[in-house]
């Protein structure tokens, strides 16, 4: 019998922050038993007849493609709705939009730009909200980064993890309060220009105190990975920031990891693995890397046997089933 947390149900998901340390543990552990239960040939009904909208004002292969696939796995049914779908913003507010889907449906994932969107459909809609990435979070994806780590290593408290690149991205910036929440040791290996934000830095200090954990922050990437048994990194130029690339690669070109940087671990043969939110730079196969080689990753650590980016990438389909039954299934369902 699957069992979760009632105290999830109807709730919204817009920042790491909405969920307690014990609730966002108990999704992973709900994750981990989802996944289980799938690859035993289940298909279950925990949300049949339940409507999910898909709001993406950009592109994506893992979000969208885990999201509809976990919804339709337990009888649920998924309406993708891009920018060119919907008045979103655009002839309609916000507040109007997310009022005629609360209506409709049951609950709303978005992906896309502003935190003040996904805030506004939450504040609006009268229905669960889930954040599948804005400019300033992305907790989805850091539900799966910590369960690959869990699957790993048996465990998230004590786990030493660095990450290395742009340190105040979506993903740095809910990596660190995810790891911070869970006992991690997070070290934030990023140059002095793109380190995270002083405000939520305090916050995922204080959180790390109390779980156990550590955050801290290095501008010297070998010195900033040692010891550490996930080495994480994310691409160098976000959407929307194009117009940022040669700036950024050159502040980042002494923060890609390499096997040399894996080396600099310690762990190197040992207890490391390798993580990533997809997609990555890390061959010839698109236009940046023909034009500038490898970037965040190189296509030696990307593809060795201690990668786990595609382990990964699944997990993110078995976290998204693991948040729509939390917040809409009953509780005690199978």
């Amino acid at each position: 019998m699957l069992t979760w947390s009632p105290t999830l149900r109807g709730r919204s998901l817009l920042t790491l922050l909405d969920v307690t340390a014990a609730e966002m543990l108990e999704l992973i552990d709900l994750s981990i038993a989802l996944k289980a239960r799938r690859r035993g040939g289940v298909r279950g009904h925990l949300l049949d007849r339940r409507q999910i909208a898909l709001i993406f004002e950009k592109s994506s292969t893992r979000t969208r493609t885990a999201a509809a696939v976990a919804i339709r796995d337990e009888g649920g049914s998924a309406e993708y709705l891009s920018r060119s779908d919907i008045h979103l913003g655009g002839k309609e507010s916000v507040a109007d939009t997310a009022r005629v889907l609360g209506r409709t449906f049951d609950g709303i994932l978005f992906r896309g730009y502003a935190q003040a969107t996904v805030e506004g459909l939450a504040r609006h809609a009268g229905v669960p909200v889930w954040n599948g990435l804005t400019d300033a979070f992305h907790p989805t994806q850091v539900l799966a980064d910590l369960m690959t780590v869990k699957e790993c290593f048996g465990r998230l408290q004590g786990i030493k993890l660095a990450y290395v690149g742009d340190g105040r991205n979506n993903v740095a910036n809910s990596l660190m309060l995810g790891c911070a929440k869970a006992g991690l040791h997070y070290v934030n290996c990023t140059p002095p220009e793109l380190q995270p934000d002083a405000g939520l830095l305090a916050t995922a200090r204080e959180l790390a105190r109390q779980s156990g954990g550590s955050v801290s922050v290095a501008h010297d990437p070998a010195a900033g990975v040692a010891g550490a048994n996930a080495l994480y990194t994310d691409v160098w130029v976000s959407m929307g920031e194009e117009t940022e690339k040669e700036t950024r690669l050159k502040l980042l070109r002494p923060y890609q990891v390499n096997m040399d940087l894996c080396r600099a671990t310690g762990n190197l043969g040992g207890a490391l693995i390798f993580l990533h939110c997809l997609p990555a730079f890390h061959d010839d196969q698109t236009q940046m890397t023909r034009d500038c080689g490898a970037l965040e990753v190189t296509d030696e650590v990307f593809e060795s046997d201690f990668s786990r980016v595609f382990d990964e990438a699944e997990n993110r389909m078995h976290t998204m089933k693991a948040l729509f039954v939390s917040a809409l299934a009953e509780q005690g369902g199978t």
